[in-house]
C-alpha cells in the first residue's frame, strides 16, 4: 500500500482523524436484519427494472444478451445488494435510521457486490453500478444528517465483503488441494468493486467479515492497485471474523496473528465483527488492543444465533457489554452486526457517549 499517495478527500480525513482522537465513534448495525423486515418477494427484489419476461427490454439489463436468459431464469430474491438499484428508498431509509440512532458511520449496501458473489445471480456486469450507487446512497444519507448537525461529520464506509469463495481452503473435502478461486481472480474482483465505491463517494473502504486472510490480502492488493491508478487513497478499515469459540478465523489464525498478517496495509482501524456476540468476542478484542498501532473496532452480532437462526440479545444487554469494553480502554469504533437494529445502535451510542477512546499510538492518518 503506497502510503505516500495523497488522500482523495483530505478535508474529510482530517475530520475523521479529529473525531477519532476525541471520542469513540459509532458504526451502524445490520443491513440484512433491517431488509428482512420488509419481507420482499421475488417481484419485490426485481422491482420495475428487472421485472422479467424475455420479450421485455429489461432482460437486457441483467441477462446480457437477450438470447441468454440466465438472469431471467435465476431467482434474484436474496440479492440484498440489488435493492440499491431496485428500491433505493429502502436503503436510504435504513441509512437514515442508523444515523438518527447515533451512528457516525454507515456502511454501503455492497457486502456481496463483487463479480464472484454476483455470479450466483448472473449479475456480474452490474458490479460497478452496485458499488457506485451503494456508495452514493450512503454518502447522501451522511450529507443529510450533517445538514442537521453541522458540527458532527458522518462518514460513508465502502464495504468489501469476503465473497462466497475462499482462496485458502478447498470446498471439496475429498480433494484438499482444490481451489475454486485464486488470488488474481479475487484481486481483480475487489479492484472492480473498489472503483465503484470510490466513484460513488465513499469516504473509507472497509474489508470486512474476513474469514480467510488470503482473501483479505487479495482485497488489499486490489485496493492498492486502484489507489495507484487514481493517484490518491482513502483510509482503510479491516475487520476479521473469529468463526467460533476456538478463537481463530476459518483459515486458522488467532486475532493477533491476523493483525500481523494485514498490518502492512497500515489501516485506519483493525477489528472484528460477526460470528460471535460481544461477550465471546471480548478476549479477541483485547488481543488486538494490545498489539495494534491503529484504531480498534468491534461490531459483534446480537448474541449467538438461536435455534431458528435469529438473534436474541437486547439493545440493553449488548450496550452493557460493549460499554464495559469501552470503559476498559479497548475501543475506538463500535457498532453492531447480524441481528442488530437502530435500537441496538442507539443504546450502544449512549453507553459509550462519555467514555474516552482507546489511546492511539500514531498520528499517521493526519490529512496534512
Amino acid at each position: 500500500m503506497n502510503q505516500n499517495l495523497p488522500f482523495l478527500h483530505p478535508g474529510r480525513v482530517e475530520k475523521l482523524d479529529d473525531a477519532l482522537a476525541r471520542r469513540i465513534l459509532v458504526l451502524d448495525g445490520a443491513m440484512g436484519t433491517m431488509l428482512q423486515q420488509h419481507e420482499l418477494d421475488e417481484t419485490g427484489y426485481r422491482g420495475e427494472r428487472f421485472a422479467c419476461g424475455c420479450d421485455m427490454q429489461h432482460a437486457h439489463d441483467h441477462a446480457g444478451e437477450h438470447a441468454d436468459a440466465r438472469g431471467c431464469e435465476r431467482d434474484l430474491k436474496g440479492d440484498n445488494d440489488l435493492l440499491s438499484l431496485t428500491h433505493p428508498e429502502i436503503i436510504r431509509d435504513i441509512h437514515a435510521a442508523y444515523l438518527d440512532a447515533g451512528a457516525d458511520f454507515v456502511e454501503t449496501n455492497t457486502f456481496n457486490s463483487t463479480s464472484i458473489s454476483q455470479a450466483d445471480y448472473a449479475l456480474q456486469h452490474l458490479v460497478h453500478e452496485l458499488n457506485r450507487e451503494g456508495a452514493r446512497l450512503a454518502r447522501a444519507a451522511c450529507d443529510t444528517a450533517e445538514a442537521k448537525t453541522p458540527d458532527r461529520p458522518r462518514f460513508a464506509i465502502g464495504v468489501l465483503g469476503p465473497t462466497s469463495r475462499t482462496a485458502s481452503l478447498s470446498p471439496d473435502v475429498n480433494n484438499p488441494g482444490f481451489r475454486n478461486v485464486d488470488f488474481d481472480e479475487l484481486e481483480n474482483a475487489y479492484a472492480d468493486a473498489t472503483r465503484g465505491l470510490v466513484e460513488g463517494g465513499a469516504d473509507i473502504v472497509m474489508v470486512e467479515t474476513i474469514f480467510d486472510t488470503l482473501n483479505a490480502k487479495a482485497a488489499l492488493s486490489g485496493i492498492a492497485r486502484v489507489f495507484d491508478e487514481l493517484g490518491g487513497r482513502l483510509p482503510i478499515m479491516i475487520s476479521g471474523t473469529i468463526t467460533d469459540r476456538s478463537g481463530r478465523t476459518l483459515s486458522g489464525q488467532t486475532a493477533e496473528a491476523f493483525w500481523y498478517s494485514v498490518a502492512h496495509a497500515r489501516p485506519l482501524s483493525i477489528g472484528l465483527n460477526c460470528a460471535l456476540g460481544a461477550k465471546d468476542l471480548r478476549q479477541h478484542i483485547e488481543a488486538l488492543a494490545r498489539v495494534a498501532d491503529c484504531a480498534v473496532s468491534a461490531h459483534p452480532n446480537a448474541g449467538l444465533p438461536n435455534a431458528l437462526g435469529g438473534y436474541d440479545e437486547t439493545p440493553e444487554e449488548m450496550a452493557r457489554t460493549l460499554g464495559e469494553f469501552a470503559r476498559d480502554g479497548l475501543l475506538n469504533i463500535v457498532g453492531g452486526c447480524c441481528g442488530t437494529t437502530p435500537a441496538h445502535i442507539a443504546a450502544i451510542a449512549e453507553a459509550v457517549r462519555d467514555v474516552l477512546p482507546r489511546g492511539l499510538p500514531s498520528t499517521r492518518f493526519k490529512a496534512a
